[in-house]
């Protein structure tokens, strides 16, 4: 793992960081299934601060503000219970 320090710039590091912590709010299926609407504010609350932050860029943003959207949608048609 240490041969691939500093292989990345701090901005490139700080956006692998932000986007992990994006994906792992995506997945996070208990907030999921217990509050839906929480689970899509925190996604939409993480992408606003990456662009605000200018860690993405517009269409990052809208991307990652869609497959929140997407996923906050199967989230209240019960996919979590009905299975894929």
């Amino acid at each position: 793992m240490n041969s691939f320090r500093n292989l990345l710039t701090r901005a490139q590091e700080q956006k692998l960081h932000a986007l992990d912590a994006w994906h792992r709010a995506l997945e996070n299926c208990s907030l999921r299934m217990d509050c839906p609407d929480a689970y899509h504010e925190e996604l939409l609350r993480q992408a606003d601060e990456m662009d605000r932050q200018g860690i993405i860029d517009w269409e990052e943003w809208r991307d990652l503000r869609t497959k929140g959207d997407e996923a906050y949608l199967r989230a209240v048609a019960g996919e979590d219970y009905h299975g894929r």
